[in-house]
């Protein structure tokens, strides 16, 4: 049996986390012989303390190290252990690297990664930013990685979609995802790049696994690029650690009189790099310039609702009255079409309630 089996079954056991896990496997020389240790010498490790060992001892009887692998490899995953050379070398360095990782899709070359994080209450602007900056940094190829929350993490990923390959870390396990609202996002993701997590199944999202997914984030990538933030915005810990990581930080400036300006402001105020543009991503990190953006591409065949709301939208920006007048549906109902097409990245809403195809 794999010691990827044994690293699954240690994980599920409630109180053993990502150190434990590479303490234990230290201790013993391997998982599987950490696995058959008595609850005394599981106590002798460091940070395992005789209550762990005794939850240890009491799940052991429940977990077969062999199903619990099976189980993920039948939930679409694969698994990469951190002792393994597939484990993503950046990742090491930092401190407390996840002990394994869950994979949906397949894991692209990290060699040039950056990490786009921001509010999830996002200004129009902030989005818009979000988006254009990750399809040129991915239409240069380079890895756009985000944290699959609404917001400017949504933005991020929807851009590089167009362009390139994205990468999302969840703070929940890969079968649990969060928002439930992104599971279409998070679907195509997976097709095109990869969903990453350091969590079994069926662990739920919980409030302190956002901060520990953030650790993450930033130490995938060479640089973090922060949109819109107010003054205690939870990216602002993922810009923290990117610091302790030694990685690039750098910010897109926005209205100086809009809160979620702050973030960003005072980043640039304490030396970070004023990002307007992808070019000045590539610049900063010493990376070849965007490509010339591609040629608009036909949008995908839509059917009855969506096909009529979307031929409503005009040249100009378009609103509801017009849109309702074209295809002839009531506004309820145009709402949900157009929040449909927005995430389908097809249409943008504008300020004043404007629409213009994307």
């Amino acid at each position: 049996m794999s010691e990827r089996a044994y690293a699954v079954a240690f994980l599920n056991v409630e109180g053993v986390g990502s150190t434990r896990l590479r303490r234990l496997r230290d201790r013993f020389g391997s998982l599987e012989a950490a696995w058959h240790a008595s609850p005394r010498e599981l106590a002798s490790v460091q940070g395992i303390g005789p209550e762990i060992a005794q939850a240890i001892a009491a799940q052991r009887p429940e977990l077969v190290p062999e199903a619990e692998l099976a189980a993920v490899f039948r939930a679409g995953l694969e698994v990469v252990c951190h002792w393994e050379s597939a484990y993503p070398g950046a990742l090491r360095e930092i401190h407390d690297p996840p002990g394994v990782l869950f994979i949906r899709g397949a894991l692209p070359d990290l060699s040039r990664a950056v990490a786009i994080v921001g509010t999830r209450r996002c200004t129009r602007y902030g989005a818009r930013m979000a988006e254009t900056i990750a399809r040129e940094l991915a239409a240069s190829g380079v890895v756009v990685v985000s944290g699959l929350a609404f917001g400017i993490d949504a933005a991020a990923h929807l851009g590089a979609l167009e362009a390139g390959t994205t990468l999302a870390v969840l703070g929940s396990a890969l079968d649990r995802v969060y928002p439930a609202s992104n599971r279409g996002l998070a679907s195509r993701i997976a097709e095109r790049g990869a969903l990453l997590s350091e969590y079994p199944l069926g662990t739920e999202p919980a409030a302190g696994q956002f901060p520990a997914r953030n650790r993450i984030v930033a130490g995938l990538c060479q640089a973090v690029v922060l949109i819109e933030a107010k003054e205690r915005s939870g990216a602002l810990i993922t810009v923290e650690m990117a610091l302790d990581q030694n990685r690039e930080v750098m910010a897109v400036p926005g209205p100086a009189d809009a809160p979620c300006s702050l973030g960003p402001h005072r980043l640039i105020q304490q030396g970070a790099r004023l990002v307007l543009s992808a070019s000045d991503v590539l610049d900063e990190l010493g990376w070849s310039t965007p490509r010339a953006p591609a040629r608009e591409k036909s949008p995908p065949a839509l059917l009855g609702d969506e096909a009529r709301v979307y031929e409503a939208i005009e040249a100009d920006p378009t609103g509801l009255e017009r849109i309702a007048a074209k295809s002839g549906l009531p506004p309820a109902q145009i709402n949900s079409v157009l929040l449909v097409l927005e995430l389908k990245a097809l249409v943008r809403q504008l300020p004043g309630r404007l629409y213009v195809r994307s």
